[in-house]
């Protein structure tokens, strides 16, 4: 596929919530108002699709699991995040229109491009995707508004080294969390290249399928399904919906394509996942329907020990101090993410400092399990999924940079991790400092119901009733 790989059953369960959410509000909007902030209200079916989202997601492993007061939470949540967007309209906070059209049609583009074309998003969503946008529009403005204020708000929190011991200090010493050996992995990886003669192969082929296609032999489509080597082009007949401007696409596909009138048929292009042949369905500005046969060059042995040679050359000159190994990445490594990040490789969360157990690389596993702090193996021979999806034949050399004992949380060797828990900590304070005073600045109605068991609520249930029984309410 050109564009990065996403779960279309996971689109279709957010856009039936997303749709399902829009019911429920048309139906429950008379009868069950939980709140209401200024002029913004919260139902029923906003608490209910939110916690739905939650459990869709949650992983306890990664210690997201859903709170017990559920309920309670989302509300306080969904309110403070209310007064927040009330408040940076009072400031009159900055805010790009132009953002969050970029996001919204960024949100836009991964979701028509999971559903596997624009035609097939708008069926799941049972509306064309101008009204989808603009349904999305509300909650996405809300967040941006109240993610603003909320930066404005912790600013200036800073922590100091003595706040951070304090911190620390008061955690239990039984209750210090435990840390397993931890590592700092590098690699720097090369994709062997097919050679000329196969290439010129496969262009041959291709130009045989082109003048097929013009001259009415055989059907595009027909071609796709019985040569293609891209996965479900059989089921696709090779249809791809993209935008101009969507950076996951391959730039040469993207650029070929432009070039074609409807019905047109490009010559062989090279892309970073192989040759293919490009018919231009249809387009309409930035957007484009295509249809595309994709050949994949093989690569033999012969090809592939000319990559190990040239990688054992290039650990020779790690070695001998002719070249540092963040420079090997730059300069010969064809891992295109790996050149801004030194070839760190980064475990589920995107931590470069991953456990034994973070390495779901088996054969990397093996590698670096008996390699000491410093150590640079020897070529290997591995299976690399890149930056777009695909996975490839690869030679890789890794580098151990570090690796850490197994022990108990210190100050010494985990100030940073401390450090950050403590400034969390000291925002959310400033944060709760924040809402409290303001809390009786806003008009509030919160039915009695939905507070009850809820302490977090309190605070907005009192400004609730005081307003309820005519009580002046003070600005602060």
């Amino acid at each position: 596929m050109v564009i990065m790989k996403k779960s279309f059953l996971g689109l279709s369960m957010l856009l039936v919530a997303g749709i399902s959410g829009h019911a429920q509000q048309q139906k429950i909007l008379a009868d069950k108002i939980l709140a209401q902030i200024g002029d913004n209200i919260i139902l029923q079916s906003d608490i209910d699709n939110a916690i739905r989202d939650y459990k869709r997601n949650e992983d306890p492993a990664m210690g997201n699991s859903l709170p017990p007061d559920a309920e309670c939470a989302f509300l306080r949540t969904m309110l403070t995040r209310k007064a927040l967007m009330i408040q940076a309209q009072r400031d009159s906070l900055p805010f790009s229109e132009e953002d969050l059209n970029g996001k919204l049609d960024n949100q836009i583009r991964n979701y028509v491009a999971s559903a596997n074309g624009r035609e097939q998003f708008e069926q799941l969503a049972g509306k064309s995707i101008y009204q989808f946008r603009e349904d999305m529009r509300p909650a996405y403005k809300e967040q941006m508004m109240s993610g603003n204020m909320q930066q404005k708000i912790v600013a200036g929190v800073k922590i100091t080294p003595e706040e951070v011991e304090a911190y620390y200090n008061s955690i239990p010493k039984d209750s210090l969390r435990l840390y397993e050996a931890q590592l700092e992995i590098a690699q720097v990886i090369m994709h062997p290249k097919s050679n000329k003669d196969v290439e010129d192969l496969i262009t041959e082929q291709l130009l045989g399928y082109k003048k097929e296609v013009e001259s009415g032999k055989r059907k595009f489509d027909d071609l796709v399904k019985l040569y293609s080597q891209e996965p479900g082009a059989k089921e696709s007949g090779g249809m791809f919906n993209f935008n101009r401007l969507n950076k996951q696409v391959d730039p040469a596909f993207t650029s070929a394509a432009f070039r074609l009138k409807d019905g047109q048929v490009s010559p062989p292009v090279k892309s970073a996942f192989g040759w293919h042949l490009i018919q231009m369905v249809s387009h309409v500005g930035d957007d484009a329907v295509v249809r595309h046969l994709l050949l994949i060059p093989p690569v033999s042995d012969a090809d592939i020990k000319i990559t190990v040679d040239s990688m054992e050359t290039v650990r020779k000159m790690i070695l001998d101090k002719r070249i540092t190994f963040n420079g090997a990445v730059s300069v010969f490594g064809d891992d295109d993410i790996g050149k801004y990040t030194g070839g760190a490789y980064t475990g589920p969360d995107g931590s470069t400092s991953v456990s034994y157990d973070q390495i779901t690389d088996q054969q990397l596993y093996k590698t670096v399990k008996d390699m000491n702090t410093g150590d640079i193996s020897v070529p290997q021979v591995f299976q690399n999924q890149d930056s777009k999806g695909q996975t490839k034949t690869a030679v890789r050399i890794v580098l151990l940079r570090s690796k850490s004992e197994p022990h108990r949380e210190n100050l010494k060797d985990d100030y940073d991790k401390i450090s950050a828990r403590a400034l969390q900590l000291k925002q959310e304070r400033v944060m709760n400092d924040w809402i409290a005073r303001h809390i009786p600045t806003y008009y509030i109605h919160l039915d009695k119901n939905a507070s009850q068991g809820c302490p977090a609520l309190t605070p907005w249930q009192q400004v609730s009733d005081e307003l309820e029984h005519g009580q002046q309410v003070v600005a602060n």
